[in-house]
């Protein structure tokens, strides 16, 4: 028992030292807490995700300490969390002179080619891998696609049921376009294959790192690495297409990542080629599908709403031959469904923040930011502030109309070099998808008190289950 005691009184004053001299080497932090010991805030700051109320862990710390920038400790990592627009340009600004983008280790360990290279290398590598999967030409032949994907999709998920739960549908949408997109595979059989354990994979990149049997973080670790190993596969089939005239070099994302070279002039590598192929997919699949779901629970809440996309989308369908697919032109003319789109954003934004690490000492906002801790930016910090949007709470598309809301206060994309490079391809899913979803139904929520939690996304706690109702012929 004395043992006990004095190993007690031994950690307690150790954590003393180790506070006061921590205090003593960073002079002019932001104010704050660090929280607990090792996990500091962590457990408050996702807690307060999944309750539905990811604003409040942000808004009562900027209410507490008087101050847009405060001090905490998330993810294991001293974190400085920086709010408001000037904080959001100054970060999307200044990657590689003052900040690197930072992924927690449990992100480096599934992907580890994301750990390999420096955060300037990678945004360099990504800008040549990507652009003609972004370019104009290239977006209006997606159109076309994401269409016939969708009519397919309505086909055999949709139609024909009284009931249905939303958000596993949008991911299995989102997730058979991305496979085209990026692998030109179209078999739902076989985009079926990779679908488990793609889902496996993703739950583990927010989990606490602990390798163990049965945990998370071992099951997105296997996961990752059957996965790895089939795009291996993929690849090397892709190359010999290539080589034998079987496949075009610019057919798909993975053909034109096989066609481009790193800094030194060599090609990239199959891992890391099916690493970025695998972050692509998380990206391209995972955000839409929860953005889409909580659109569709906004709308079955406001038919006021519902009414005026209504009015857009079928005005639009009835311009359509019988068989005619989408095309840019139409999309262009989805103005007001668009701008119901960024208002379900900004309400429940795709990701709440993401975080930056200091690669120097330097000052923001007159306090001093050591060099190694991490900067956590935060949607939530414009996107709910009556300051840049005036009653932030209720749901107004008409916030959008004209210049929209001011630079650096609608962020669900990120911004800087960092932006979702995405950003197009996803509009257009978008859009698709609640083409086709509008044309056909209205619905009604199951679970009327249903709250939008993050959890690491915005989605609907539930999935949103909703009783279909097929508009009259």
């Amino acid at each position: 028992m004395e043992f006990l005691m004095i190993l007690s009184i031994s950690l307690l004053v150790s954590i003393f030292l180790a506070y006061l001299l921590f205090n003593n080497k960073h002079k002019n932090l932001p104010p704050g807490k660090m929280g607990w010991p090792y996990i500091g805030e962590s457990l408050e700051y996702g807690n307060s995700g999944l309750r539905g109320e990811p604003e409040k862990f942000i808004f009562d710390r900027i209410a507490k300490f008087s101050s847009q920038v405060f001090k905490t400790s998330l993810l294991l990592q001293p974190t400085v969390v920086v709010c408001g627009p000037a904080a959001n340009k100054f970060l999307f600004s200044n990657e590689n002179k003052f900040v690197n983008v930072w992924f927690p280790d449990a992100v480096k360990k599934i992907l580890p080619t994301t750990a390999q290279t420096s955060s300037n290398v990678e945004a360099k590598r990504l800008r040549l891998m990507l652009p003609n999967f972004l370019k104009p030409d290239a977006l209006l032949t997606y159109i076309s696609m994401m269409d016939s994907i969708a009519q397919d999709h309505f086909a055999s998920g949709w139609e024909g049921k009284k009931e249905v739960t939303v958000f596993p549908l949008t991911k299995r949408y989102t997730f058979l376009v991305a496979c085209k997109a990026f692998l030109s595979i179209d078999d739902p059989e076989h985009v079926a294959t990779f679908a488990d354990p793609f889902e496996v994979l993703a739950a583990g990149l927010n989990t606490i790192p602990v390798d163990l049997p049965g945990t998370p973080f071992r099951r997105s670790i296997k996961a990752s690495n059957e996965l790895r190993k089939r795009l291996v596969h993929i690849i090397k089939q892709r190359k010999i297409e290539i080589e034998e005239n079987k496949a075009s070099p610019t057919q798909d994302v993975l053909s034109h990542m096989l066609s481009v070279t790193d800094e030194n002039g060599q090609p990239m590598t199959e891992i890391y080629i099916a690493d970025k192929i695998i972050a692509l997919l998380i990206a391209g699949h995972d955000s839409a599908s929860a953005v889409l779901t909580c659109i569709l629970k906004f709308l079955s809440q406001l038919p006021h709403i519902y009414s005026e996309v209504l009015k857009e989308q079928m005005a639009i369908a009835e311009s359509k031959k019988p068989g005619e697919l989408l095309n840019w032109d139409d999309l262009q003319k989805m103005k007001y469904t668009w701008n119901v789109a960024n208002e379900s954003m900004r309400l429940a934004p795709p990701s709440r923040g993401t975080f930056r690490e200091a690669i120097t000492n330097f000052n923001f906002s007159g306090f001093s930011i050591p060099k190694g801790w991490k900067l956590l930016w935060s949607s939530y910090s414009t996107h709910w502030n009556s300051e840049y949007f005036p009653d932030p709470q209720k749901f107004d598309p008409t916030r959008f109309e004209g210049k929209g809301p001011a630079p650096y206060t609608f962020v669900p994309f990120g911004g800087g070099p960092r932006m979702c490079p995405g950003k197009e391809y996803a509009r257009l899913e978008i859009l698709v998808f609640l083409h086709h979803v509008i044309k056909r139904f209205s619905w009604a929520q199951l679970i009327h008190d249903e709250k939008i939690i993050v959890n690491p996304m915005s989605v609907p706690e539930k999935g949103f289950p909703a009783r279909l109702i097929p508009h009259k012929a």
